[in-house]
């Protein structure tokens, strides 16, 4: 169990799920009894017919390799002796409280007298269907009886079936290593046949002449901001998909919102396509995710309520600590929301698992999605003589211990591997939800692990924003708090108390078993303590951290040339995400990364400028990360007010005046080493025509293409700033909504369009020129040498 402190934990104890409300009300059950496989001596179903029907209904994907059924691990005599098998329960544990907590929700709402309440009150208070809740329940609680023949009984034996669930046949292993698995090495090169053709007709140049090497690694990354995010971010795609753009890219990322739209678009669903993705979303996400009809008879309707029940049934019943919280509750409706197509009928299994995506890229046809979360490692606490955290008792040493030890440790999750950077270890995407020991994964009596965690529960991971710390609450509603008379004093307390606040998640985040447990000593040395004692790893929306997943592409071995942002954050200027990499790439030793790229400060000189740079060098990521957290604390608030004024489009030069950026920003960065003692001047904004030079450059090094989602009075109606419907907070869009998002984010990207080909043609001649110099290079010291070796023959 971690040790993080918690606000409210008797809710997770004591509530029920509830889904009442105008808008949504519900609430959430964790469960903390232990759970265990309670298998009960059934194995995995021989009826053929559960395995005809799921063929017919399309679970192959056509041209897919079919194997035959795998041949279990013996429980007894397993191909490797260090198999850890799963703990066994005869009581059902986490089961147990599922049923338990169903069945006090049926009985709570069954006890209220909906008739009694009065037709005025009712018409006044309750929605129409209020009364209905207690059926929907009482068909929720039949469906997960375990009893033979119900729903869960189907879902678990189909959840033991290789056929079915090919995964829980393999082997996992904790793979130790700073490289790429192979998987992915295996798929640069796949689709670096695709993006040099791609690259070739989007400059114009004829493909015989367009080398491989010369062709520049392209990543492109969405922030997060909820359905802000997947619309904003799904019209910004969209834009680059139109030009030619997106087919030139190798990799993209997300954060949150931006994760459920890569989710999306690597689905039956999205069909590869944005156009038909955002026509989805405007037949889905005009209801709210929560509303409770919808959400409820999605969940007791047949087939989206086995597509959709599957998740928790398989998390529960195969973990045996498993805690099923509000994170969990949150992704399942997500999921109703989003990965049900109109209609209904055409839900897919295959959409529902991170590792089904390798589909979508065998061939190399498309970019390779980046998922992020993050884990937030808690300072270590001392304890007074009755057990209790005393802050006041801490010592000096124990404070400055703390204060390294707290950080956030980034998580990405690709269909090949779930992976940390910190622990330079991971595990492949299959296997996430089982259980591990010493580095190997565990199997159950049958010989069969459990399938894969389902994408669901990844929804939640990915975007629970709700999860921050105290502190992050705090600081959102800091600047209103401080203009109230009377409550400086209130700021002060609270800003005294903010290494307390922030180890305090009112929320707990969701959690999955810790497939590190056990392997002291053999992770890298900036992995914490707590890793390897954890039951679960608890992970949370990386936007907690940045809100830009800048971190995993820059990963060495993606070896990313140009990285595309398209940032619809709703603190876009005062966070400055990009500026919080600075510190990130100059502690790992990343070369060319453009320092000082981000939005600029009018009240800072580039002294300044330059010691912010400073602050973040340290000698642990530890370290860097706690130092880029105080620095971007200590803005917050100090910040300048900037004008809700449009940029100039265009015009570098008026942009860097306004103290704004444009549509459209280009910084690059250099690979010269910094001379010991000299201060490295911030990357300077081409955004003029004339300062392109650079590009070229033989030093030139990461180049960073930038588009703010900012207000453009081209189009009418829309502002990302004041907009309601644009709020993070809002799970309302309806069709007119994304129109106008749309045409915002296409105006946006045609107003730096011209720009960004010329950036990318600029970096392409780069690689080709030191390409060519490298071969004459060659050249010339092949002919030196056989004229050493034969003489002049000309003599």
């Amino acid at each position: 169990m971690s040790r993080r402190l918690t606000l409210y934990r008797w809710i997770h104890r004591r509530s029920v799920p509830l889904l009442i409300g105008a808008s949504f009300t519900y609430g959430a059950f964790n469960l903390r009894k232990p759970a265990v496989n309670d298998n009960g001596g059934k194995s995995w179903p021989k009826d053929s017919q559960l395995i005809t029907q799921q063929r017919t209904q399309g679970t192959e994907v056509p041209g897919s390799i079919t194997h035959p059924p795998p041949t279990p691990v013996s429980a007894t005599q397993s191909k490797d002796d260090d198999v850890p098998l799963f703990d066994v329960d005869p009581d059902g544990g986490a089961w147990a409280s599922l049923s338990e907590r169903l069945s006090s929700a049926h009985a709570a709402l069954s006890a209220i007298k909906w008739s009694q309440l009065g037709e005025n009150l009712t018409d006044l208070i309750l929605p129409t269907w209020a009364p209905d809740l207690p059926g929907y329940f009482a068909k929720l609680q039949r469906e997960l009886d375990m009893a033979p023949g119900s729903l869960a009984d189907e879902i678990w034996q189909e959840a033991q079936d290789p056929l079915l669930n090919p995964e829980i046949a393999r082997l996992a292993r904790v793979r130790i290593s700073k490289e790429l698995c192979i998987e992915e090495k295996l798929f640069q090169q796949r689709r670096k046949r695709y993006t040099t053709t791609a690259l070739a007709k989007y400059l114009g140049l004829p493909e015989e002449e367009v080398e491989p090497e010369d062709v520049p690694t392209i990543a492109m990354c969405g922030s997060g901001g909820g359905l802000r995010a997947l619309v904003a971010g799904t019209s910004s795609y969209l834009s680059a998909q139109e030009a030619g753009l997106y087919s030139c890219v190798t990799y993209t990322a997300g954060v949150s919102g931006s994760c459920w739209l890569q989710a999306l678009y690597y689905s039956t669903i999205g069909k590869q396509d944005y156009g038909t993705l955002l026509g989805h979303l405007k037949r889905r996400i005009g209801t709210h995710i929560a509303h409770p009809p919808s959400a409820l008879g999605l969940l007791t309707t047949a087939p989206t309520n086995k597509y959709l029940l599957s998740g928790i049934v398989e998390k529960v019943k195969g973990d045996p600590t498993a805690e099923l919280g509000l994170v969990d509750v949150y992704g399942i409706l997500l999921a109703a929301r989003l990965f049900v197509p109109r209609g209904e009928l055409g839900v897919d299994s295959r959409d529902l698992k991170v590792s089904k995506q390798q589909d979508y890229l065998k061939d190399g046809a498309h970019p390779m999605p980046i998922y992020t979360a993050v884990r937030h490692e808690i300072p270590i606490e001392e304890k007074d003589s009755d057990g209790e955290t005393n802050p006041e008792s801490m010592s000096q040493v124990t404070r400055e211990k703390a204060k390294r030890e707290s950080w956030f440790q980034w998580f990405e999750s690709t269909p090949y591997e779930l992976w940390s950077e910190e622990l330079e270890a991971g595990i492949p995407s299959w296997s996430v939800g089982r259980q591990f020991s010493n580095g190997v994964g565990s199997v159950r009596e049958n010989g069969y692990s459990v399938p894969e965690l389902r994408i669901p529960f990844m929804l939640g991971i990915w975007g629970s924003a709700f999860c921050a710390t105290l502190s992050h609450y705090y600081k959102e509603i800091r600047p209103v708090v401080k203009s109230l008379v009377g409550f400086g004093g209130i700021d002060d307390l609270l800003e005294e108390r903010n290494d307390e606040l922030v180890k305090v998640h009112p929320i707990e985040p969701a959690a999955i078993p810790n497939c590190f447990l056990g392997l002291e000593n053999q992770l890298a040395p900036t992995a914490p303590k707590s890793i390897f004692t954890s039951d679960h790893l608890e992970l949370a929306d990386a936007g907690m951290s940045n809100n830009l997943p800048i971190y995993p592409l820059l990963r060495p071995g993606r070896d990313v040339d140009i990285l595309i942002a398209f940032d619809a954050s709703a603190d876009i200027r005062d966070e400055n995400w990009l500026s919080v990499a600075d510190g990130y790439a100059r502690q790992r030793g990343i070369k060319g990364w453009p320092l000082g790229a981000g939005w600029p400060k009018k009240d800072m000189s580039h002294g300044k400028t330059a010691a912010e740079i400073d602050i973040a060098e340290a000698a642990s990521p530890q370290q860097a990360a706690g130092k880029i957290a105080d620095a971007r604390e200590s803005k917050r608030g100090a910040s300048v007010n900037h004008s809700d004024k449009p940029p100039e489009q265009g015009n570098g030069e008026d942009a860097k005046d306004n103290g704004d950026l444009t549509y459209c920003n280009v910084w690059v960065g250099t690979t010269l080493e910094r001379t010991s003692g000299a201060e490295q001047a911030p990357s300077k904004l081409l955004n003029d025509p004339s300062q392109e030079w650079q590009l070229m450059s033989p030093n030139a090094g990461i180049t960073v293409i930038y588009f703010p989602f900012l207000l453009n009075p081209a189009v009418e109606g829309v502002d990302p700033n004041t907009s309601e419907f644009m709020s993070t907070w809002n799970f309302i869009y309806t069709p007119e909504d994304i129109e106008q998002v749309v045409a915002l984010a296409r105006t946006n990207f045609q107003a730096g369009e011209a720009q960004v080909k010329r950036t990318i043609r600029a970096v392409y001649e780069r690689k080709k020129g030191r390409r060519l110099e490298v071969e004459n290079a060659r050249l010339v010291e092949r002919w030196r040498r056989l004229l050493r070796e034969e003489g002049d023959h000309f003599r």
